[in-house]
C-alpha cells in the first residue's frame, strides 16, 4: 500500500480538525489601512480587531499625522485603546509588508491583470488547506499555510490603487447584494477580521447563565408525586381512576430534562394550587 498517496487527504483534515478545535498554530495577523482620511475609521477599525482577537495594525499616510490621538478615533475606539496604542504609522507600504509573507487586497471589483477575486471565507479555506470545493489545493500539495498573512484596505474615497492591488496574491471580495455592495471601511474591517477569526477557529460562545445540571430521578419523582396530590386537591385527577395520567406527566417531565431549579418552582406552583383548593373548602 502506497501511504503518499493518502498524504493529501490527511493534510486536509488535519488542517480542518485543527481550525474546529481552535489548535491552529498562531499565524501573525496584520491589518493595513492606506491613505485613510476619517479618524473615526481608525478608532472603528482598532474595536473591530480587538474584539476578534487582533491587534497588529498599521496605517500607511493617513490623512492626518496625529490621527491616533485625535479624539474621534480614541472615541470611536471604544476601550481598544491598546491597539491603538500598538498601532504604527509608517510611509510606504513597503514599510507596512515588512515581515508579511501573504498579501490580501479586499475590491468591491476585479481588476484586468490582477491576482484571482475570492470571497474570504473561501479564501481562507483554500489557504488553510481544507477547502471541501478545493480538496487538492496548494496548502494540501504539500505547502504549509503562511507564517504571517496582511490585509490591505483602501482609502475611504478611492479604494485600492491597481499597483497596491497587483502587489496582493489575492483580491478579497465581500459578497454583497449585487446593486448595492459599498461598505463602510471599519465594517469591511469587522468582517475580513470574523472570517479570518472563523477560519483560524474562532471563539467559544460563552453561555449567559451557567449550566446547573439535570435533575435526579429522585427530584422528578418528588415532583410528580407533589403535582399528583395537587391535581388531586383541584379535582382534575380522580385517584380512584387515574387512567395513565400519571405515566404520562412522567414522560413530559422526562423530556423536558427540567433542572433542580425548575423543579424548585414547579414544586411551588403545586404547592400553591393545594393551598388555593384547601382555602375554598
Amino acid at each position: 500500500m502506497n501511504l503518499d498517496a493518502y498524504a493529501p487527504i490527511a493534510l486536509v483534515f488535519g488542517h480542518f480538525e485543527a481550525a474546529r478545535t481552535g489548535t491552529m498554530s498562531p499565524m501573525r495577523t496584520r491589518f493595513i489601512l492606506i491613505e485613510t482620511s476619517h479618524p473615526g475609521n481608525v478608532g472603528a477599525a482598532a474595536r473591530a480587531l480587538k474584539v476578534m482577537g487582533f491587534d497588529d495594525m498599521v496605517l500607511v499616510s493617513p490623512r492626518y499625522a496625529n490621527v491616533l490621538r485625535k479624539e474621534e478615533t480614541i472615541q470611536r475606539a471604544s476601550g481598544a485603546n491598546d491597539v491603538l496604542d500598538k498601532t504604527r504609522i509608517v510611509d510606504t507600504l513597503e514599510e507596512a509588508l515588512d515581515g508579511i509573507f501573504h498579501l490580501c487586497a479586499t475590491a468591491m471589483t476585479p481588476r484586468d491583470f490582477g491576482p484571482p477575486t475570492r470571497a474570504p471565507r473561501a479564501h481562507f479555506e483554500h489557504l488553510l488547506g481544507f477547502s471541501q470545493s478545493s480538496p487538492l489545493s496548494d496548502a494540501v500539495q504539500g505547502a504549509k499555510p503562511p507564517s504571517s498573512i496582511g490585509f490591505l484596505f483602501g482609502s475611504e474615497r478611492f479604494g485600492m490603487k491597481n499597483e497596491d492591488v497587483y502587489k496582493c496574491h489575492v483580491a478579497l471580495s465581500i459578497p454583497t447584494h449585487p446593486e448595492f455592495g459599498s461598505l463602510n471601511l471599519a465594517s469591511a474591517i469587522q468582517l475580513v477580521a470574523y472570517e479570518w477569526r472563523l477560519a483560524l477557529g474562532g471563539f467559544p460562545v460563552a453561555s449567559a447563565v451557567l449550566d446547573s445540571g439535570l435533575a435526579d430521578a429522585a427530584q422528578v419523582a418528588g415532583l410528580l408525586a407533589h403535582f399528583e396530590k395537587a391535581l388531586v386537591e383541584i379535582g382534575f385527577l380522580d385517584p380512584e381512576a387515574p387512567k395513565k395520567l400519571m405515566p404520562r406527566l412522567n414522560q413530559l417531565f422526562n423530556r423536558a430534562n427540567l433542572t433542580p431549579e425548575e423543579i424548585h418552582i414547579l414544586r411551588g406552583v403545586a404547592k400553591a394550587m393545594i393551598e388555593t383548593a384547601q382555602a375554598k373548602r
